[in-house]
């Protein structure tokens, strides 16, 4: 079976993670989509509501998986039997950073990066920006799946 990762830390999921995750499952008989734990960073939606939102809209892909890791995203490839990680390219500065960590990754595990270029109408998408622009007021109902939209509409509410 061939399985691959789609790591991040989707807080929240965005429309430009779900065209990565869909192209990848169909290149893959199985896509786990894993939510990375890092303690250092405070995420607006815990690691729990990440995972429900992204069972949410990956419902209709049957071969993905939801999963969350804290610690090396190769220790998980390795306890998971998964041989590739998928991680979509928006400009070439995420290339930069996203190459080398392909590379510790290989030298590490033997475990390969395969690159997908996004999707042009998400290709300046990020979940900070979408957050950032939704605290003001600003209109992201294109940037993200409507359940996700509303979510962190109500969660800014929350947050004052």
């Amino acid at each position: 079976m061939r399985r691959a990762v789609c790591p991040g830390s989707y807080d929240p999921v965005t429309n430009g993670h779900l065209d990565i995750i869909e192209r990848a499952s169909g290149l893959f008989d199985e896509v786990v989509v894993a939510v990375l734990i890092n303690k250092s960073k405070k995420g607006l939606f815990s690691v729990d509501e990440r995972l429900e939102m992204l069972r949410e809209v990956t419902a209709q892909l049957p071969n993905v998986r939801i999963d969350s890791w804290h610690g090396l995203l190769v220790d998980y490839c390795k306890a998971n039997e998964i041989g590739a990680i998928v991680k979509g390219l928006r400009a070439v500065s995420d290339f930069d950073y996203e190459l080398q960590m392909a590379q510790m990754n290989q030298q590490l595990s033997g475990v390969e990066t395969m690159f997908m270029s996004t999707n042009p109408l998400y290709s300046f998408l990020a979940s900070s920006l979408v957050k950032e622009v939704a605290t003001y007021g600003g209109d992201v109902s294109n940037l993200l799946p409507p359940k996700i939209e509303q979510r962190l509409r109500e969660r800014i509410a929350e947050n004052g």
